[in-house]
């Protein structure tokens, strides 16, 4: 059930012995939704691709481990030694923040860092991070209804309240239930490129649109008109990013104002047209490295990045490769790709 590679300790680089372990800490009172994220998107066999992507488990500090509100009784799983041999450690939500947690689930936390292990915190689980001291000077996201509380327990986290999800190397963390499927996404893009996150993606139905630098929080504004989903629009322009499309050509298609359009972007998708476009073409031009397309003119052409100088910016940006070093890492065996570039430190800010 796993993918044979895995990163070598304290290298950055994967081996081929033995599979990339996801492990999850699930902690008395989590969220069932954020645990059934990591499932979905780290845990499941997909037969689509004739592989599993990772070696999965559970694993809690208590035999039969309490969700929240009571819901139900979570047994069966691992014990937190099972986090000794994990390559990335989740840690999902907890509603009671104000709650100390145990002191042998942060122990586990902090040996698992120090051995070289990525951390993926989902939503409160940022709370968890911090309070094991492994955020300290560094950059976390976390829910916007706890940027106070945050704030006032762990002064030495540098909060970024204003993002979906933030990528600071080692450590990434989710802002919300519904980032938490971004955030994973996300990672499966960085370990296995584009074209499988966007298998991922479709298997979930889940909107592929989304990216770190968008906001949590979109203030739906009163328009003088009902608005419509953009989805039409988003499938004509996906079809043609090869093209010389502008904000003022999608307007024209939707048949609104370049204003009015921004609008909608902004509440629906929380960013605007020019800086969803430019990822579209970045995520292609990706794909295009990965089927095999070594002239780098030509993928900047079909892409619509128009000239290789912009997409090596772009895709430099956005993955933290070269052109060069991303086909090299995504178009060798599958085993070659499980685990961020080190010393990756990505975040997009929401765009102003």
């Amino acid at each position: 059930m796993a993918q044979e590679s895995s990163q070598a300790p304290g290298t950055g680089k994967p081996t081929a012995t033995a599979p990339h372990r996801v492990v999850v800490l699930v902690d008395e009172g989590s969220n069932p939704f954020e645990l059934s994220c990591a499932i979905e998107i780290f845990g499941l066999d997909r037969p689509e691709l004739g592989r599993a992507l990772y070696g999965f488990s559970l694993c809690a500090e208590q035999p039969l481990t309490r969700m929240r509100q009571g819901f139900f009784t979570l047994t069966g799983v691992g014990p937190l030694t099972a986090l000794e041999d994990a390559d990335t450690v989740i840690v999902p939500n907890r509603p009671d923040v104000e709650v100390p947690r145990s002191p042998a689930v942060l122990d586990a936390i902090r040996a698992a860092h120090a051995r070289g292990a990525r951390l993926l915190g989902f939503c409160s689980g940022a709370f968890t991070l911090a309070e094991a001291g492994v955020l300290d000077g560094r950059r976390a996201t976390a829910h916007w209804q706890w940027e106070r509380a945050f704030r006032e327990r762990f002064p030495a986290v540098r909060l970024e309240p204003d993002v979906l999800f933030l990528d600071d190397g080692d450590i990434l963390t989710a802002a919300g239930s519904a980032a938490a499927l971004d955030l994973g996404l996300y990672v499966v893009r960085r370990d296995h490129g584009a074209e499988i996150a966007n298998s991922v993606s479709r298997r979930l139905v889940f909107s592929a649109h989304r990216d770190g630098g968008q906001r949590q929080f979109v203030e739906r504004p009163l328009p003088d008109v009902p608005d419509t989903s953009l989805g039409p629009l988003l499938e004509w322009a996906g079809e043609r990013l090869a093209q010389p499309l502008t904000v003022a050509a999608l307007a024209e298609r939707a048949a609104t104002s370049p204003a009015t359009l921004h609008r909608r972007f902004r509440s629906q998708l929380g960013t605007t047209p020019l800086a969803w476009l430019n990822a579209q073409r970045v995520t292609q031009a990706c794909r295009l490295i990965e089927s095999g397309e070594e002239r780098m003119e030509v993928v900047a052409r079909r892409s619509g990045l128009g000239t290789a100088a912009n997409l090596r910016a772009r895709l430099k940006k956005e993955t933290g490769l070269s052109p060069v070093a991303y086909r090299r890492r995504f178009t060798e065996a599958p085993s070659a790709a499980v685990t961020p570039a080190a010393g990756s430190n990505t975040a997009t800010r929401s765009p102003r």
